[in-house]
Parts: structure tokens; C-alpha cells; sequence
């Protein structure tokens, strides 16, 4: 399923088969699989473990999942489950035990999710804001031990256009973790701009199911 700027309503199916469709990424040549429990962020327990795990175990690819995670009972259970890496979104908000916690048993298999609406993070899946700066969440993520942050523009999500370089590039001069773009990600333009900010990897979904993104030539693109 796929969300137009974060709204629920507009959830859209852009896959029948979810296992058929890992293996086709894998296939062009990508080595991890981004997915998001949608159900679970507003639920706040793992309501699709059953498909994500399924994924994980058949395609072949590392697969990192978001969506819901907010206490260790969910991270160990993603983690020790064939699942490469967790993201924690509205928990990097609200919960900083947890956070070191994770990071200081699980290192860089633990990921931040940080989602802006004009620069302000929102959480509980994208129906709060939390009148946090995303600049100031991501310090605070690095200074905790956060390697990897993956940095949505709600604005962008879905759109198809283009990613928003600006914020990015202050994200990526800003914090030293890695910077995984994600949000309106549409052409193989957009993957050489990203590359060129020298972001550590990019996500893209909705382009890759029109079309309008080769997931080989991208992967091509960047070297993987």
C-alpha cells in the first residue's frame, strides 16, 4: 500500500503479490527492502509481521521494517526473526530510554525514522505533530548513537516530485549518521541528485510500481 502525502485516505494497492514483488527488486539488483507496518503505526503493535517476515525469508534481501515499534519486546521480536534492521519513528520522539536502549544492544541494526511537515516531525503515523525541529531530533539521535537516519518529507511522500535537497543536505551536513532519503523520490534525476549530496541511500516505492523509476539503472547509478 502506498499513502499520497501521508493521508491514510488515500492508501492505495500497488502490488497484488508483496513476496513476488521483493523478488523482482532483488532480481534488478537491490540488496535491502524498506517496508512499513502502516497498520501497525497507528496501532502501535506489529499488525503485518506475518507478510513482513514472510518477505524476509523468501526474497533473498535485508529487510528493514518501521511502523509501530515503541517498545523492546517489538524490536527483539522484528530482530530475532530474520529482519535486518528496525526503524523507530514515533518512539525517537517520545521514548529516548527506549532509543538508547536499542542502539546500545542492537547498534546499527537500529534505524530513526524522522518525518517532517515543514521541517516539524510528526509521529503516531503521521497524525500528530510533535513541534520538534527535525534538525534538532536528528542531533540528538547522533548523540545517542544512531547511525543511520531515514529522513520523509511528508510533503513529498507519494508525489512523484522530487525529493526536498535542501532539507536533506542540511540533514546531511548537520548530523554525521547516514542519511537514507525517502519521499518523492520519482526519476533517475532525482537518484543522481541525491548521489550527488552524497546521501548513504535512497527509497523509493511509487515510482518503482509506475514505472517512471528503473530500479536497475538506479542501482547501476549508484555502484550497489
Amino acid at each position: 500500500m502506498r499513502l499520497f502525502r501521508g493521508d491514510y485516505s488515500t492508501a492505495q494497492k500497488v502490488a497484488d503479490d508483496a513476496v513476488k514483488a521483493a523478488a523482482s527488486f532483488k532480481s534488478a539488483g537491490a540488496e535491502w527492502l524498506h517496508t512499513v507496518d502502516l497498520d501497525g503505526a497507528k496501532s502501535a503493535v506489529p499488525e503485518n509481521a506475518g507478510l513482513i517476515f514472510k518477505i524476509a525469508e523468501r526474497s533473498g534481501l535485508k529487510v528493514e521494517v518501521g511502523g509501530g515499534i515503541r517498545s523492546m519486546d517489538t524490536i527483539d521480536f522484528y530482530l530475532e526473526n530474520g529482519i535486518s534492521r528496525v526503524i523507530l519513528g514515533t518512539a525517537a520522539v517520545g521514548d529516548s530510554g527506549l532509543v538508547k536502549t536499542a542502539v546500545a544492544k542492537y547498534g546499527d541494526r537500529i534505524a530513526v525514522g524522522i518525518d517532517a511537515r515543514n521541517g516539524i516531525v510528526e509521529q503516531n503515523g503521521w497524525t500528530e505533530s510533535s513541534n520538534v525541529n527535525y534538525l534538532e531530533l536528528a542531533e540528538k539521535m547522533e548523540d545517542f548513537g544512531v547511525k543511520h537516519i531515514i529522513f520523509t518529507d511528508i510533503s513529498r511522500d507519494g508525489t512523484e516530485t522530487g525529493p526536498n535537497l535542501d532539507m536533506l543536505d542540511k540533514l546531511n551536513r548537520g548530523v554525521s549518521c547516514r542519511i537514507i532519503a525517502s519521499g518523492g523520490i520519482a526519476n533517475i534525476k532525482d537518484i543522481a541528485n541525491l548521489k550527488d549530496l552524497g546521501l548513504y541511500a535512497a527509497i523509493s516505492g511509487k515510482a518503482l510500481y509506475t514505472g517512471m523509476l528503473d530500479l536497475g539503472s538506479a542501482v547501476k547509478l549508484c555502484g550497489a
